[in-house]
């Protein structure tokens, strides 16, 4: 077990990581733009992308680096100015990553660089299929995490293993996406979105804590999605909140309306990928959560 470098890892996936990295014998250090913010598990360190400073010294040595830097793609509507700040915050901390190993002696570089990236690099696939090895989408979040993932395959250059980590909806009692989607089955009006057809891809926050620790402790390469392996309908994952909520979830919210209200951030409810966990299965990854309800359960009540 090694030191383990967590950037942007204040937020909830980044402290149930590090509370589990240590739990599992590692030392964890969390680069943070507020290291006096209280962390249950882990060192702070100031880190500035955009800057120098003592944070590149924490790389030295390192088992992994885990990169979770990124503006919030739910916060506030896609104005042009949002749209690029959503791709810049990405791209300049990897690429200050990346730029921080290059800096240091090839002997002292980090073994691995742990990238975040989403599903949405496989765009609106319809009744496809994806895994692994298909091709990207051509829609505004395909493009980021295309971006975003070439930047981090900057680190391969250097000697450092890469692994890409395409991430589901996140389901968990600290997810704000899941606590909006709930909030108009709380009202009493509850339903799917848009036609209902779209395929959702989800995953539960311990399982995707589990796939970011498998990642750091074995020699995974490239792109690994960190989905359940069951993607459902939009229709049966509103069916399945209002079960657990104990709601009605029959009031369709129309695609036009979504548009209308939301813009090109509409995308994120009616856009759909059925994505398939292939890297995670051939690892023999065992899922805590592999079903719908037993998650929704575990993230809403």
């Amino acid at each position: 077990m090694g030191r383990v470098v967590i950037a942007g890892g204040s937020g909830y996936i980044g402290t149930t990581l590090a509370a589990a990295l240590k739990a599992n014998g590692h030392e964890v250090v969390v680069l943070t733009r507020s290291p006096e913010v209280r962390l249950p598990a882990g060192r702070a360190v100031r880190w500035d992308p955009d800057g120098g400073g003592s944070w590149q010294k924490q790389l030295a040595g390192a088992a992994a680096v885990v990169n979770l830097a990124g503006s919030s793609i739910g916060k506030g509507p896609w104005t042009a100015a949002r749209r690029t700040e959503i791709l810049e915050s990405r791209l300049r901390a990897t690429g200050a990553l990346v730029q921080a190993i290059a800096s240091l002696p090839a002997a002292d570089r980090p073994a691995a660089l742990i990238s975040a990236s989403g599903v949405d690099y496989y765009g609106d696939r319809g009744e496809e299929v994806v895994d692994e090895r298909s091709t990207p989408g051509t829609c505004f979040l395909a493009t980021v995490c295309i971006r975003w993932e070439a930047a981090a395959r900057q680190a391969e250059e250097l000697g450092v293993r890469v692994a890409l980590l395409r991430t589901g909806l996140v389901l968990s009692r600290d997810s704000a996406a899941l606590r909006l989607m709930a909030l108009p089955f709380r009202f009493l009006a509850g339903g799917p979105v848009g036609s209902g057809r779209q395929w959702v891809s989800w995953i539960h926050l311990q399982d995707v804590v589990g796939l970011y620790s498998m990642a750091v402790e074995r020699p995974v390469v490239g792109p690994m999605n960190l989905v359940a392996p069951g993607a459902v309908r939009n229709a049966e994952f509103a069916a399945e909140m209002a079960r657990v909520l104990g709601r009605p979830g029959w009031l369709r919210a129309p695609a036009p309306l979504l548009r209308a209200v939301l813009g090109q951030q509409a995308d994120l409810l009616l856009h759909g990928r059925r994505v398939e966990p292939a890297v995670a299965t051939a690892e023999g990854y065992q899922y805590a959560y592999p079903g719908l309800r037993e998650a929704l359960e575990s993230s809403l009540r």
